[in-house]
């Protein structure tokens, strides 16, 4: 057995057994060591931002690390904006990125680059592997790393010939650490913020906005009247009718300071103090409130749903006293397309157990109130604003629950970051279903021209907002890499078109023609 079979039996070993690749001269030993560990299933991707990409909604929905391959330091860091998004949603994942052999390090090939450095912007644990004896326990260390709470990006490097070199077998899986109880003084300094009857806002994240947690939640809210608020880019958001609906902060900070207005008392489970995502003349960056006292009830390493369900008894509130969202669908639309009618045929097609992918930016603004009473599915959303992480997450997602349909709200722009994505769902069969919102310019960017202050954009500024001239053909480029694809420019097409990819095994892009803005 040499070091890359030792290394990939381990991972099995310790159930990870998905592994996203982009591999090079370096890590050959590992991919013909796949063909010894049958469990390991391998997924090409065309480009390391889908491998990571991919990864990380595999993480998000299994729980569960999955990992990636990627080749040396620039291959890293072609994946690199998509592992910044992971580590923002806190998902476990296990890099393997390959150098070159110990022993050539000292030629400083062309490809030689400081691995150890680039990796540092995003792992949590890093480690490069030394010896081949050490490889198997190595990954067992990554995996047991991820899967510490909240979730991390373990990063292991494998130099060549620690891969190739004799081995002396798999590593037994290490336990990973588990989330703490938070103290129990903690959770009565909170419950007597809330028996205060000053206004106060509960603003829940994390591993808070599955079921469990939003139910206890809910409780608590319902009971005391505070105010129950989540993060504007949750990791995964259990949602749908008969979940407590979570109304999340806005993206614009002039709405956050609306939703926030009045409070005197935030209690944080799970989550980050609000700050504005960028900075505008004139305006603050920390949008909590003057005057309004920040608390914390329980941070990502601890057991926040727990604290919130010992909160809610604590508090005497009823384990039934629930606010659940009612079913509800919108009426189907007709006429020309603009994004509300995109969210209406959503709304009322969403089938029971879907995986929503959002990444429609400003065109996508409607359709979390079109779905909120659709039959029970998941939200994944752009944790850490690099965009480009939509049709990989998808990817990935689909890989980790091959039983439920994946739906990707895809904005025009953020799709050309890894259109390549798309070959991978053809390449494996997945059920997963593109909406691509084209209206031809970088909407987003257009409306912050003018919150940042910039004077009116003239040619060269506004070309550089635009992505028509030429015009994008999402259906040739979803047919260029194997996807069945389709144009619709009204609701009533668009209703066919999605009803019939939620009924049909296999990927499929529906390019939704929509005006630009709102």
């Amino acid at each position: 057995m040499n070091g890359a079979q030792s290394l990939i039996r381990t991972l099995v070993d310790s159930d990870v057994t998905a592994c996203f690749a982009n591999p090079g001269t370096s890590e050959m030993h590992f991919v013909k060591a796949l063909d010894d560990v049958a469990e390991m299933r391998g997924v090409l991707a065309l480009f390391e931002g889908v491998a990571t990409g991919a990864a990380d909604g595999y993480g998000r929905m299994a729980d569960h690390p999955a990992a990636t391959l990627l080749h040396l330091g620039s291959g890293l860091a072609n994946g690199s904006a998509n592992l910044h998004n992971a580590r923002r949603a806190a998902t476990p994942m296990v890099n393997i990125v390959g150098d070159h052999a110990t022993h050539h390090k000292r030629f400083d090939a062309p490809l030689d680059s400081d691995i150890e450095a680039a990796a540092g912007t995003t792992a949590g644990w890093l480690r490069t592997a030394a010896r081949p004896e050490d490889v198997a326990g190595d990954a067992a260390e990554a995996v047991a790393a991820a899967l510490g709470p909240p979730g991390r990006i373990a990063t292991l490097i494998l130099p060549a010939d620690v891969s190739w070199s004799e081995a002396p077998g798999a590593a037994a899986p290490v336990a990973p650490a588990v989330r703490a109880t938070v103290d129990e003084a903690r959770i009565a300094d909170v419950a007597t913020v809330l028996r205060s009857g000053e206004p106060t806002a509960i603003l829940v994240g994390g591993s808070v906005t599955r079921e469990r947690g939003l139910v206890a939640a809910s409780r608590v809210t319902q009971a005391t009247g505070a105010k129950l608020l989540g993060e504007t880019f949750p990791a995964r958001l259990e949602r749908g009718a008969g979940r407590p609906d979570l109304e999340r902060l806005a993206y614009l900070a002039e709405f956050i300071e609306m939703q926030l207005s009045g409070v005197r008392h935030l209690v944080l489970v799970d989550a980050r103090s609000p700050v504005s995502f960028f900075a505008y003349p004139g305006r603050p960056g920390d949008l909590v409130p003057e005057g309004c006292e920040v608390h914390t009830l329980a941070t990502g390493s601890e057991d926040a749903t727990g604290a919130l369900e010992a909160l809610a008894d604590l508090i005497g509130a009823p384990v039934d006293g629930v606010a659940r969202t009612a079913a509800n669908r919108p009426e189907i639309p007709t006429g020309d397309l603009d994004a509300g009618k995109v969210a209406a045929v959503v709304g009322a097609l969403l089938p029971e157990g879907a995986i929503v992918v959002d990444e429609a930016q400003t065109a996508g603004i409607y359709a979390p109130g079109a779905t909120v009473g659709a039959p029970h599915h998941d939200w994944l959303t752009l944790c850490g604003g690099a965009i480009g992480m939509g049709i990989p997450l998808a990817t990935g997602a689909a890989v980790a629950c091959p039983h439920r349909r994946v739906l990707t709200l895809e904005a025009d722009g953020s799709a050309m970051y890894t259109i390549q994505g798309l070959w991978t769902q053809a390449r494996e069969g997945l059920d997963v279903t593109t909406v691509v919102y084209n209206n031809g310019s970088y909407a987003i960017l257009n409306m912050e021209m003018g919150r940042v202050g910039a004077e009116a954009p003239g040619p060269t500024a506004t070309s550089l907002l635009d992505i028509s001239r030429p015009d994008l053909s999402f259906v040739s480029l979803a047919e260029g890499l194997g996807v069945p694809a389709v144009r619709v420019e009204d609701a009533g097409a668009l209703h066919t078109e999605l009803a019939t990819s939620f009924h049909e095994p296999g990927p499929k892009l529906i390019e939704a023609m929509v005006p630009s803005g709102f």
